[in-house]
């Protein structure tokens, strides 16, 4: 027996960049830092919020790359000077991604109590129905 692929199932026609977008996001690997949740606000929106305690505006950065929402933070060190007796803050810096559907699009961002908040938004399109006249051959 075969094992068919999502790509090639024959009444998938046309999918086959969701096979690679599905084969992409498993190699991702984020490694789980920062912590982070999804919820479905409406029908057609969504915020994703990440909690990035010690993360300024300016040590954020949210771009859209094919598809793909990355948020990258980076800490400026500021110890230069400073003995510390213990040091269970360190200054870390991240890369997480979220693969967007066609249609999803970034809205605003908002940072709150030490948590990133990024909303997006779904466009519903409009049912299609399209009749095709079938000609004598």
């Amino acid at each position: 027996m075969t094992k068919l692929s999502l790509g090639t199932h024959p009444f998938l026609l046309g999918f086959e960049e969701l096979e690679r977008l599905v084969e992409r996001t498993a190699k991702s690997g984020n490694e789980g830092y920062p912590p982070y949740n999804i919820e479905q606000t409406s029908q057609t929106s969504y915020r994703i919020t990440l909690a990035v305690a010690g993360f300024g505006e300016g040590d954020l950065a949210i771009t859209v790359e094919d598809n793909q929402l990355v948020i990258r933070g980076r800490q400026s060190d500021d110890s230069e000077g400073r003995v510390f007796l213990h040091r269970g803050i360190a200054a870390r810096q991240f890369q997480r991604s979220f693969v967007l559907a066609e249609g999803v699009d970034v809205g605003e961002a908002i940072m709150e109590n030490g948590l990133l908040h990024v909303d997006l938004s779904r466009e519903v399109p409009e049912s299609v129905v399209q009749t095709i006249n079938i000609r004598k051959g």
